[in-house]
């Protein structure tokens, strides 16, 4: 017969063994860049969390709409009265400034631009505030009938749930960064059941890079994402696309004046965007109260604008609307959604840029039809390649685009044309109008930067645990004779001192033994007593003046703390306890310089 507790105190030591041995070591072999089997678990673990957080992030959406809005169509905007039109979107507007302006300024930012932010300069950390933010904000938004797509805020929410898993565990800072990707990959593939375009989506616009270990974990999370998305809303794309095919060679003449069409679209929508974004010195209720004044005449006139609008795509993609409607929604959805996110709407714009495209293509098809019906495509062929074109311009993302468009229509006969459209209508936005990304362009206009050059991205991949000596020792400044040995005795390569403040110093105990050897022999020649102290820091030593840095930080962070403290060395620590940390290793800048070499040959 059991005795009573055993089992709970069994359960209780193998919580301290799996604290004390497996997690330091799962944290030890994430510090490097080759550690892909821990990377793939962290994948699938992303994805799971962020379905979940996607899932609950639609339902918060589409409840509210399918009885609110007439025949239970959670998009059916179109069917309101008028005025109820008119006041919704104002009075949203006027809620969600109410809101805002009760935050600090760094409490407000959200979307895809917030989370670059958070990777450029803070290594991934995303708050849990930001994602609560985000989550009323981007349900407001929709709901109320704001010009707005569910993407943007689904990528905050995905990143910023996989960084706090991933500072939750107490990972190193480049496992957190590769989490933020996963759960933005795992965003957009749960909410356009397109895991491929999420994989791209993640590494050509959020990161801007492509790594082998990356890609690894990155998918796993996205097919998780997916899977448990299917599992509720079936396995159907975002869209209901019929067989479309590409009638005639004689078509590429249109397709390339397309491109140029929705290219300058493209640099219009970025260029008003950052027009309005010039205003944000004012009030964040004055801001949005304008926006959704902007946003009245735009919801009496022409509702299709309001919400997501994924209705109006798929009737654009199946031929359903005539060519002046289409016209207007594509040109109206443009104006109304660049001016309200430039004034700070906290609005996604991905599914936006999908709608303009969508439309704008669809008109565009129309006329091709009629000028030469013969060899005319449909008018849903048009329209998809239009979507494609108008999102990698705007983005500045042709892959992440072409794999999109991949998955949604399920039809390689699509891929030519939609690479010379997306390709053209990029470079017409890039090159011809001189315009960036759109995120790049809204961080730019805050004052901020996105760092992605070779020597930055290959010191963020590792961290300091992958590169740092171990064999170090911690002692006071001042020791006797016998304690110098016996900290010999374990053969250390360094030496921390302490001072007053914490270290202040790092030594090579070669030093040290050196300078034993040297008492002793000057003992034995001159009869000399032997010290009975050594002060560590008056004796002879290749002594290096010292700064902190975390256990969790990136070679990059390292870099930038040699350079800012001016220090020969970096002794790592991290908190074990309240108000003690733990050195678990020395950092020399050469270590950092000789990594990077390495790495690059």
């Amino acid at each position: 017969m059991k005795e009573p507790g055993t089992n709970g105190d069994t359960m209780g030591k193998l919580k301290k063994q799996l604290s004390d041995n497996l997690f330091p070591r799962f944290r030890r072999r994430l510090a490097g860049v080759d550690a892909l089997p821990q990377l793939a678990l962290l994948g699938l673990l992303s994805g799971v969390v962020t379905g979940g957080v996607i899932l609950l992030f639609r339902f918060a959406i589409e409840w509210p709409l399918s009885h609110f809005l007439p025949a239970g169509n959670a998009e059916n905007f179109e069917a309101l009265h008028w005025l109820t039109r008119g006041a919704l979107p104002l009075a949203g507007a006027l809620l969600l400034g109410l809101l805002l302006n009760q935050l600090v300024s760094r409490d407000r930012k959200v979307g895809v631009v917030h989370v670059m932010e958070r990777l450029n300069y803070h290594q991934g950390y995303i708050p849990l505030r930001s994602a609560i933010i985000q989550f009323i904000t981007g349900v407001t938004t929709v709901i109320t009938g704001q010009s707005a797509g569910r993407e943007g805020p689904a990528v905050h929410l995905g990143a910023t749930f996989s960084s706090l898993m991933g500072q939750y565990m107490r990972l190193p800072n480049n496992s957190i960064r590769t989490l933020v990707a996963c759960g933005c990959a795992a965003a957009i593939s749960a909410s356009f059941n397109t895991p491929i375009a999420g994989v791209i989506f993640a590494m050509e616009v959020v990161m801007m890079e492509y790594t082998i270990a990356g890609f690894t974990p990155i998918i796993l999370a996205a097919v998780t994402s997916a899977i448990i998305t299917q599992a509720v809303y079936g396995a159907e794309p975002a869209f209901s696309v019929p067989a479309l095919t590409m009638n005639s060679l004689l078509e590429i003449p249109w397709i390339i004046a397309m491109a140029i069409v929705i290219g300058v679209a493209a640099a219009g929508f970025i260029h008003l965007l950052s027009w309005a974004s010039r205003y944000q010195h004012h009030s964040i209720l004055l801001r949005l109260g304008a926006a959704g004044l902007l946003m009245v005449p735009f919801a009496i006139l022409i509702p299709e604008v309001m919400g997501i609008g994924y209705d109006t795509v798929t009737g654009a993609i199946y031929g359903q609307i005539g060519f002046w409607l289409l016209l207007g929604v594509g040109v109206g959805k443009l104006l109304i959604t660049a001016l309200t996110i430039g004034l700070g709407m906290p609005s996604g714009i991905i599914g936006p840029t999908l709608f303009i495209g969508a439309t704008l293509g669809g008109a565009l098809g129309l006329i091709g039809a009629a000028v030469a019906p013969t060899a005319a495509s449909s008018v849903g062929f048009y329209a998809m390649l239009g979507m494609g074109a108008m999102m990698g311009a705007v983005l500045q993302a042709p892959l992440a685009a072409l794999m999109a468009l991949m998955e949604l229509t399920r039809n390689p006969n699509i891929i030519l044309p939609a690479m010379l459209i997306i390709t053209t209508s990029s470079l017409v936005t890039s090159e011809v109008f001189g315009k960036k990304s759109v995120f790049l362009t809204m961080l730019q206009n805050q004052g901020l930067s996105y760092h992605n050059s070779p020597i930055v991205q290959a010191l963020r991949r590792a961290s300091v645990g992958a590169l740092m000596d171990r064999s170090v020792t911690r002692t006071d400044r001042e020791i006797t004779l016998s304690a110098a040995r016996k900290l010999l005795k374990n053969e250390p390569k360094w030496l921390v001192v302490e001072g007053n403040n914490g270290p202040t110093a790092v030594l090579p105990s070669a030093d040290l033994a050196r300078f034993l050897e040297h008492l002793k022999k000057r003992a034995a020649e001159d009869d000399r007593p032997m010290p009975e102290v050594i002060d560590l820091m008056e004796m002879p030593a290749n002594r290096r003046d010292i700064a902190p840095i975390q256990y969790q930080a990136t070679l990059e962070e390292a870099l930038d703390q040699f350079e800012s403290s001016q220090a020969q060395a970096l002794y790592v620590q991290r908190q074990v306890a309240p108000m003690i940390q733990r050195i678990y290793g020395v950092v020399l800048k050469s270590d950092i310089e000789s990594y990077y070499q390495y790495r690059r040959s």
